[in-house]
């Protein structure tokens, strides 16, 4: 036999099998005691069994009544976890997502277009976004601050995190434009090593190294002629003369303001940028900017 009972009608009967009193369990579940009354009868109709003995000694359970307890028990418990489960994945869909980012990455649009994906998926949940200093390689996600983040690699730590790479692009070189080597077409690096060079921060660990190509000097020493943290410093210390540095082919508009040209260099290999996470990260909404991105990188590939 197949009915359709609501959890209604088995938690009003848990009520009174818990106070056996039908007054009492109406003020818990706070309606009318003839309303629950009626929703009794109503469930012992569809039974087609008393639940309740009532009498002048008061309200007991039946046989069917005390049979039918631990299990309308156990189906309030099962739909209570169901609710609070419900809850936790309403209240993460309306979190806040954190993308982390040092240089803005207007490649092709692909911000714009990660968020319209992400948001179709997720109309709930909110992207902000968070600009970071180069003194951080990680753009936020080494202390939490967080959640994804658009980096250049290598990290520090490459083991904690998983990217996804969203960019393969040249560097070129970034001089003033009076610069002897500016008139070129193309330059060696080789013809770059007694330059001075523009260097992040030391805490950026490896990534420093990366931009100041040491694995293409022969373990020759790069000189630095000052350290930078943003776009901003870098175009000012290329002006004003106190060395060149590597840029990717992307971001070479974001400096060449005038006064400073770009060219590309032989002999070094190119710049990967990405969209990384931590890699024991396994929230909802950190898999699916993952996705949303990968997404939209598939569609450019395919187009």
């Amino acid at each position: 036999m197949v009915m359709d009972v609501h959890s209604r009608n088995l938690r009003y009967f848990a009520a009174v099998a818990q106070e056996l009193h039908f007054t009492r369990a109406a003020e818990r579940l706070f309606v009318s005691q003839p309303a629950l009354s009626k929703q009794i009868r109503m469930l012992e109709r569809q039974l087609g069994a008393d639940l309740f003995v009532r009498d002048r000694q008061g309200v007991r359970l039946t046989a069917v009544g005390s049979a039918l307890l631990p299990h309308a028990q156990q189906v309030l418990d099962v739909w209570e976890s169901g609710m609070a489960a419900v809850e936790r994945a309403k209240t993460r869909e309306r979190a806040t997502l954190v993308v982390g980012m040092s240089t803005r990455p207007g490649r092709g649009g692909l911000l714009p277009a990660v968020r319209s994906r992400f948001t179709e998926a997720h109309p709930a949940a909110t992207i902000r976004l968070r600009q970071v200093s180069w003194e951080d390689a990680s753009a936020g996600l080494a202390d939490g601050d967080a959640d994804v983040a658009f980096i250049w690699l290598p990290l520090p730590d490459m083991e904690r995190y998983a990217w996804l790479v969203v960019a393969e692009e040249p560097r070129h070189i970034a001089l003033p434009e009076d610069h002897r080597l500016a008139a070129r077409d193309e330059i060696d690096f080789a013809d770059l090593l007694d330059e001075p060079f523009l260097a992040l921060p030391e805490s950026a660990g490896a990534l420093r190294d990366y931009w100041l190509a040491v694995d293409a000097r022969d373990g020759q020493p790069p000189r630095i002629g000052a350290e930078i943290a943003s776009t901003d410093e870098t175009y000012e210390a290329l002006v004003d003369g106190r060395g060149v540095c590597l840029v990717a082919t992307g971001n070479a508009p974001l400096i060449t303001l005038g006064g400073v040209v770009t060219r590309p260099v032989r002999g070094i290999t190119p710049s990967r940028f990405a969209l990384a996470w931590r890699a024991d990260d396994r929230r909802p909404l950190v898999g699916a900017y993952v996705a949303a991105c990968g997404g939209v990188l598939g569609s450019a590939g395919r187009s």
